[in-house]
């Protein structure tokens, strides 16, 4: 099990690369100035066991103690006082993976969650495409598979729905989409493509393309062909989305797609003061970013406002098991999943090297296997360091060799276990089946991950899984759907305690990041506050899920409560 006690790790400086730095700062900003008292306190040290209340001066914690001396010395410096009435204070929870500017994008379009037939999904898209003007894309998102099971993903299931309206609708896990013909035609995709990764435009045997797009080069291929929202529009959309975080007690995370228009919005979101999270930006390279864009990320690596940083990265190494394009050890029920997404592994290991050499911070979505045994292949070849950590994202199946290479690799292993919402008792699921006998077993392994010393971190992948962090807790430490006692429970090994449910979105992020001021309750700590209406480390998971948050605090200051 790691450690949460020890906090004085200092990090190491990235190191130097052939890059020219380009540097985008935010205007100067101050933290605010804060004390909460009345608090059950939950610190993640072993200091200040006693301590009630907390003191937060230009975004920054200075002190911890009792109700009384804490609020003298607020009262002494004109700070706000705010008694939370027994309320448990918590840091700032940090969702290790989600895709809010990407994301913001989809509360546009229609949900198409829980829609578990044509019919319905059919119904869905007529009511959207009756609201639009004529020529306007109809764009949905979250869809499952289910439905597709027997007529296969085709976009003339939904022609009659839409009316002439080009189609694209996105499944829940952002790596297919459905188009109609309209919407390829405008994509200018008449037939089957050689991409230099493993995306597809799927075909039916004379070559013509069935409506489904698999993987994101292909899926971009379809979505540059589509109206995008001006710089104000997605700004606006942002702001909203890291609201909705707030509301829920997410103090920040990690944006796990983005580029310079992301480095731009948050740019002016902390400039116009309505930067309510506190992010981590990793831009991304996919198979089809040049060189000249390489240079351009790397070269960014430095921008940085008060409340967010650009030095990261993110690649993506395999699919996902639904559609079978996660790379696993054995090929699955269908014979899918016996190679990367990348035609030219050499090549994307050489990609990673870069990036690691110019010090950034690497991530890299890994859902199969054998996809991250490889990863752990490649971060072993490169230069040893303590911190911050190489990242893996997913490790959704992992055979117990992989648990065995994943000891003492240094990495953090971001996981999503509220994934496992997609799975059904009988083992019908999409997800199941492909995997096949006894291979489900292997999926979401969080225990076993902590249990070989590795580092845990959690999060929700939105706009795959909800955002709440709570929900999401509460499928890590329950391992069955919150709320609904009597729901099948996966893998029940593999549950998590409510302590380290906590940690994994709090000080173990923080810690593998490199970053020693966060994830925990002392002096020196910025000032990022969850503060819960009940413990959510011994509250039941049941109950979780419903537990208010009374206030997010970030850098000192209220952003929600």
């Amino acid at each position: 099990m790691l450690p949460i006690t020890k906090l004085g790790w200092a990090p190491e400086p990235p190191p130097a690369g052939p890059y020219e730095r380009e540097t985008v700062t935010s205007p100067t900003l101050t933290g605010g100035s804060l004390a909460v008292v009345g608090a059950q306190l939950r610190t993640n040290t072993a200091d200040h066991s006693e301590a009630t209340a907390l003191l937060i001066r230009e975004g920054q914690i200075v002190a911890l103690g009792d109700d009384e001396g804490i609020r003298a010395a607020a009262d002494a410096d004109g700070i706000t006082v705010r008694d939370v009435a027994g309320a448990t204070v918590t840091p700032g929870l940090f969702d290790s993976h989600s895709h809010p500017f990407l994301g913001s994008e989809t509360l546009a379009w229609v949900d198409l969650a829980g829609k578990g037939t044509l019919d319905e999904i059919r119904a869905a898209l007529a009511t959207e495409a009756a609201r639009l003007p004529a020529g306007a894309w109809v764009r949905g998102w979250n869809l499952e598979y289910e439905p597709f099971e027997e007529s296969g993903i085709r976009g003339d299931l939904f022609d009659a729905a839409v009316d002439g309206h080009p189609l694209a609708a996105q499944f829940y896990d952002c790596h297919t989409y459905v188009a109609n013909q309209a919407a390829l035609e405008i994509a200018g995709v008449t037939g089957a493509r050689e991409f230099d990764d493993a995306s597809e435009i799927v075909v039916d045997p004379n070559g013509v393309p069935t409506g489904e797009v698999r993987e994101i080069t292909a899926i971009q291929l379809l979505t540059s062909a589509a109206p995008e929202p001006t710089h104000e529009e997605a700004v606006a959309a942002s702001r909203q989305i890291l609201e909705r975080f707030a509301s829920v007690g997410l103090t920040g995370g990690a944006i796990m797609n983005g580029g310079a228009e992301s480095i731009q919005i948050l740019t002016d979101l902390e400039a116009s003061g309505e930067l309510v999270q506190r992010m981590t930006l990793h831009q991304w390279h996919t198979a089809n970013t040049d060189d000249a864009e390489m240079v351009r990320i790397i070269a960014s690596r430095d921008a940085r406002g008060r409340l967010w940083q650009a030095n990261g990265i993110k690649l993506i190494s395999d699919g996902v098991v639904d559609t079978g394009t996660a790379w696993l050890h054995e090929p699955d029920t269908c014979g899918d999943g016996t190679a990367s997404l990348w035609s030219d592994w050499d090549a994307f290991a050489d990609i990673v090297r870069r990036y690691d050499e110019a010090g950034m911070l690497v991530t890299t979505h890994a859902v199969g296997d054998y996809a991250v045994s490889r990863v752990l292949d490649i971060y072993a070849s490169l230069p040893p360091r303590a911190r911050p950590a190489r990242i893996i994202e997913h490790l959704e199946v992992l055979a117990d060799q992989d648990i065995e290479q994943l000891k003492g690799s240094g990495v953090l292993a971001s996981m999503q276990p509220s994934h496992m919402q997609w799975r059904v008792a009988d083992g019908s699921d999409n997800w199941t089946v492909r995997l096949g006998e006894g291979r489900s077993e292997t999926g979401y392994r969080a225990r076993s991950v902590l249990n070989a010393g590795v580092a845990l971190a959690l999060g929700s992948d939105w706009p795959v899984a909800t955002y709440d962090p709570r929900v999401n807790m509460a499928w890590a430490r329950g391992r069955r759907e919150p709320g609904t006692p009597n729901a099948p429970v996966f893998d029940p090994q593999e549950c998590l305690t409510g302590e380290e449910a906590l940690l994994a979105y709090t000080l173990w992020p923080a810690r593998a990041r490199g970053h020693d001021d966060r994830g925990a309750l002392a002096p020196g700590m910025v000032g990022d506050l969850t503060i819960w209406a009940e413990d959510p480390v011994t509250v039941d998971p049941d109950e979780l899920i419903g537990v208010d948050i009374v206030a997010t605090v970030v850098d000192g200051r209220v952003v929600f409560g």
